[in-house]
């Protein structure tokens, strides 16, 4: 029997919140889990070079399926020697199916059993992506972690059409695993969906497990519900998941989310969340969001976060971040993106060892209160 790319190693679940700290190994090497994962779109996480991702701790990376098919092409990637030598990245790599930008990019889009019809974003061109070309293409980038090609329903969306969608995304997951053409170093997980009903995640949830994923994700998640809509759908979904198998929560990145999805007993996050709002001068920090390119951090020669010791904050004052991305200078968003993934590799560090000591509940109330999401009018990201 051939040896799965993709295995994850159960290493202690916390007595107090029933979260998990695990591993998971790969061709490209292991990481501890839980895990925030930044997004690397198009084979680069925005501003930031492969060796400060290192530098600041990110030990896995997503990249985009749908993306890179546009542009530069699955087939000049290959021809480079994959995903990993293109973008000069030796740890391993998770690539999504596709399917979200194909459904939240596209407004002309028509949904057959056979695939999706839409028009590229970029030129309006006619383009078609299946299952099956999902699977080609990100057998072709050669990703640690592929996804299968799924189809992500909007919120809210009603019973009966969401029933029809887990079925259909049932059916093409299992068209996925015959179209994966190198599962000896590829590892190619499922996506559960079933929007906000119970009945359509166990449903959805056991009709993956039976197709013996390597790892499952939770999809549909994040796309406007409110958060304990969110914490309710993990209550009820990730019992149903393997304890063997990783699991992985689609699109999440707000530090609230990745403890709440922890305790839950999510294993792996992705999102572009810290980039995105470092682009805006939004920062993390230890005591909840700051804006540092409001005014009344024109003076302030403190760091970012005094309680922080990335690179930026031992080195650049609040003042001169203010000045840069005030001015539009790209090395602003450059020290707003490391900080802020930075907080997020190092929360989830913080998360995994107060699973190994039993205290993640405590954690999370500590963290809460510190962050400010206990207030009644707390700003969440």
């Amino acid at each position: 029997m051939m040896k799965p790319a993709v295995t994850y190693e159960l290493i202690k679940t916390c007595k107090q919140s029933g979260a998990r700290l695990g591993k998971v190994h790969t061709p490209h090497g292991s990481f501890e889990t839980p895990i925030f994962m930044p997004v690397g779109t198009l084979a680069t996480v925005k501003t930031m070079s492969p060796e400060e991702l290192k530098e600041l701790g990110a030990e896995i990376i997503l990249s985009n399926t749908y993306h890179l098919w546009l542009r530069p092409g699955h087939d000049i990637v290959k021809e480079a020697g994959g995903l990993h030598k293109f973008m000069n990245w030796d740890r391993p790599i998770l690539t999504d199916s596709g399917g979200f930008q194909v459904f939240s990019l596209s407004d002309l889009r028509e949904i057959k059993e056979e695939g999706v019809h839409f028009r590229n974003h970029l030129s309006g061109e006619k383009l078609f992506l299946s299952p099956e070309g999902a699977m080609e293409i990100q057998n072709a980038l050669g990703s640690d972690i592929m996804m299968a090609f799924d189809e992500c329903p909007p919120y809210p969306a009603e019973y009966e059409y969401m029933k029809a969608s887990v079925e259909r995304t049932s059916r093409w997951a299992e068209r996925c695993l015959k179209g994966h053409a190198r599962p000896q170093d590829q590892a190619l997980f499922g996506i559960v969906q079933g929007g906000e009903y119970e009945e359509l995640r166990k449903q959805s949830a056991k009709d993956l497990v039976s197709l013996d994923f390597p790892g499952y994700a939770v999809g549909g998640l994040s796309v406007g519900e409110p958060k304990d809509v969110m914490n309710r759908v993990l209550d009820f979904t990730t019992p149903h998941l393997p304890e063997n198998k990783p699991r992985y929560l689609m699109g999440v990145g707000s530090p609230d989310s990745l403890i709440d999805g922890a305790i839950r007993g999510i294993d792996m996050f992705d999102c572009v969340l810290p980039t995105r709002i470092a682009r805006n001068g939004t920062c993390m920090t230890s005591e909840g969001r700051l804006v540092v390119r409001n005014a009344k951090y024109a003076r302030d020669f403190r760091p970012i976060d005094e309680k922080c010791d990335c690179h930026v904050c031992r080195t650049y004052s609040r003042a001169y971040i203010r000045h840069l991305v005030k001015a539009n200078e790209t090395f602003g968003f450059r020290l707003t993106s490391y900080h802020n993934l930075y907080f997020l590799v190092n929360l989830m560090k913080q998360v995994r060892q107060a699973i190994m000591e039993d205290r993640l509940l405590d954690f999370r109330n500590e963290f809460f209160e510190m962050y400010g999401f206990n207030k009644p009018n707390a700003r969440n990201f």
